[in-house]
């Protein structure tokens, strides 16, 4: 099981980011100051941003699993923003749509119970899942965000999932030069619920 709290040396009055998500966000295959919540950190004390990132992402983690470990995890880090990234095993795994739905709808309606801006970040899979199974996945995410009326960055590979030379070996986790661009997809979306003050 992996676990990674990135505590900076941030002020007493920051404020901070939970990302609950897997191994695409719990930096599998890489060093850890490699992974994009890694470079998060950096990048929000670079630009001035007064938060810590608590990384609660566990490689192999399901919607159903973050869902249970979501609660303590927001009484102990009291976020000011949740970062979403679950649903890639769930769809790897083949499981129901309904259940990853219900699972991430609870997720997102728990974040914003704890008074917390929420971030969805989208995932998308091979075509070979099939056209519907593939395509309602994906439209899940859209639909969830429209409903809660919470921000989206729709596929967290968006502009390198094509690149064979992105990803590792498995051809699943992407490399540490890619981590980058991941922080940039994820920017897109959370930037604007950041607050300077």
């Amino acid at each position: 099981m992996f676990f990674l709290s990135i505590a900076c040396a941030a002020s007493p009055q920051a404020k901070s980011i939970l990302i609950l998500g897997d191994s695409l966000s719990a930096g599998f295959g890489i060093a850890q100051q490699q992974s994009w919540p890694a470079l998060l950190e950096q990048r929000l004390k670079t630009q001035g941003y007064p938060y810590r990132v608590a990384n609660i992402s566990i490689s192999g983690e399901t919607t159903s699993g973050g869902l249970s470990r979501l609660a303590p995890a927001l009484r102990q880090h009291r976020p000011e923003i949740v970062v979403v990234a679950l649903g890639a095993n769930d769809g790897l795994r083949g499981l129901p749509l309904e259940q990853m739905r219900d699972n991430l709808n609870a997720i997102v309606q728990l974040g914003k119970a704890s008074h917390a801006r929420v971030l969805l970040l989208g995932m998308q899979l091979p075509p070979n899942y099939g056209i519907d199974y593939t395509r309602n996945f994906r439209q899940t995410y859209t639909d969830l965000a429209r409903q809660h009326k919470v921000a989206l960055e729709p596929f967290l590979f968006e502009g390198f999932a094509d690149q064979r030379d992105a990803f590792q070996n498995d051809g699943l986790h992407p490399t540490a030069a890619s981590q980058a661009l991941m922080l940039d997809n994820v920017w897109h979306g959370l930037q604007p619920l950041l607050r300077k003050h």
